[in-house]
């Protein structure tokens, strides 16, 4: 592979010279993409996005979304991180296809009145209000590359031990939390932690944020997946909300020794095995829950560039792509080289497209752009690169690099990014000189970005449905005031 992805290389440079910057990774949504995952959405990640924080440059903003399509209008029930899973943030800080750097998430749920059905028995004013019936909280860990090869997965524990880290509560609505006040809850579960190990980076503090989120993609959803037919321009994710694990870490200490390149991507992980207890619905089992996981950790879903997943990997293939690791990546090299949705675009919409190979999509999911977020010496693997040592715009725009944006998409990925329309328009050849303007018509997301972290915005309560906004993104739909 090493021999064909040289030629491929240096055809992909000699492009980058005659047209100029393009695009990099591809990073877009991941909501129920292979079958197997699409049965366990607490370990379903959808989105993970990589960014120089624009009101703190020396820190790096990374976040992973998970427990897709959330229904505001929940309860009693209301969805959470699982218990068992295991969440984790890679970050392969030299090229080499390998995590150098794992931040490791583990979860655990707590009822403080088991005599109710209520997720919260009044007003809810703080995290540790009385009134908070069902709360949870989790531990933050680090793994150096020996650690997170093995099985066992266990690194260095930095939070969450003497330390209580609590996620942020569901947004239940209006009664719960009056006066707008959900959101002075939530900012309450941002900590500032130290990263700890010694040496250097000792003294180093990072930021964590665990709880439910606004989901910040935005795309005709449903019409995109009618044979690309039944776009309106509807951002069918509008109302809907993710869980959020957010983080923000010095760029001194995810910088490798060669360059200011990371890759980035996300991944959680079941016991190996599950074992259902029978009999517990008998009078007198002590057991107070119906299943135990033991055995090692399994790797179940992986999301970096996750429209490789959606559209690019087929379905015979796509679980074995949430199981694999980049440094397998060669074994879906065929279908970077002649995408199926190329070819869908040429023959339902009529679009010409670029013969197959398609060699320009190289860099597009495997390697990083050359003289922008390509590390030295890289290994080709499918990762969101981000090129730390590029500041944050002034005024972002929502095409990234396409645009003349250096600093976003494809350049690690930003919430405002509209990868949908940068990604269609790659597949459609915009890179070898085939200029177009394919896109959703969706550009903006419903809901207003913070300009503080985590960033995300308030996630959406039931009244959200009642004003008919569900799944609507009209202007009047979008407008929300963000604390």
């Amino acid at each position: 592979m090493r021999k064909i992805l040289s030629v491929m290389f240096s055809m992909v440079a000699l492009l980058v010279m005659v047209f100029g910057a393009m695009p990099g990774d591809t990073s877009a949504s991941s909501h129920r993409e292979a079958p197997f995952i699409a049965h366990d959405p607490e370990a379903d990640g959808t989105d993970v996005y990589a960014f120089v924080s624009p009101d703190s440059p020396d820190m790096v903003t990374l976040i992973a979304n998970y427990v897709p399509l959330q229904v505001p209008a929940a309860g009693p029930n209301y969805y959470k991180f699982g218990d068992d899973v295991l969440y984790e943030i890679n970050i392969d800080n030299n090229g080499d296809a390998q995590d150098d750097i794992t931040f490791q998430f583990d979860f655990e749920s707590v009822i403080v009145n088991g005599n109710t059905f209520l997720y919260n028995t009044g007003t809810i004013e703080s995290l540790d209000d009385p009134n908070l019936n069902q709360r949870q909280y989790y531990t933050v860990s680090v793994l150096d590359q020996q650690q997170s090869r093995h099985p066992v997965r266990q690194g260095r524990m930095i939070a969450g031990e003497g330390q209580a880290l609590q996620v942020a509560p569901y947004n239940v609505g209006p009664v719960s939390y009056p006066n707008n006040s959900y959101e002075q809850v939530a900012r309450q579960a941002i900590y500032s932690i130290p990263l700890g190990g010694g040496g250097e980076y000792g003294n180093q503090q990072m930021k964590v944020f665990a709880g439910p989120r606004d989901d910040p993609f935005f795309v005709d959803l449903g019409g995109t997946f009618d044979l690309l037919q039944g776009i309106t321009g509807n951002d069918h994710l509008a109302g809907f909300n993710v869980h959020s694990i957010a983080i923000q870490v010095p760029r001194s200490y995810l910088k490798g020794a060669n360059d200011s390149i990371i890759g980035v991507r996300t991944t959680s992980y079941r016991r190996m095995m599950t074992v259902l207890r029978p009999g517990f619905g008998a009078p007198g089992m002590q057991d107070d829950m119906p299943s135990d996981s033991r055995g090692p950790w399994v790797q179940i879903s992986r999301l970096d560039n996750p429209l490789v997943n959606e559209v690019v990997i087929p379905l015979k293939d796509k679980d074995r792509w949430n199981a694999s690791k980049p440094i397998n990546d060669e074994q879906f090299l065929p279908y970077v080289l002649n995408p199926e949705l190329a070819g869908l675009l040429n023959g339902i919409l009529g679009v010409p497209v670029p013969e197959a190979p398609r060699n320009d999509l190289v860099a597009v999911f495997l390697t990083g752009v050359e003289g922008l977020n390509q590390p030295t010496n890289v290994e080709p693997s499918s990762q969101l690169r981000l090129n730390m040592a590029i500041p944050p715009s002034a005024e972002a725009n929502r095409l990234g690099v396409l645009g003349g944006d250096l600093a976003g998409f494809p350049n690690g990925r930003r919430l405002s990014d509209d990868v949908v329309d940068i990604e269609l328009q790659a597949v459609a050849g915009e890179l070898v000189g085939m200029p177009n303007d394919l896109g959703d018509n969706v550009n903006m997301n419903d809901r207003e970005f913070m300009g503080r972290f985590p960033y995300l915005a308030t996630p959406h309560d039931y009244t959200v449905m009642n004003a008919g906004c569900f799944g609507n993104s009209r202007p009047e739909c979008r407008t929300q005031d963000q604390p």
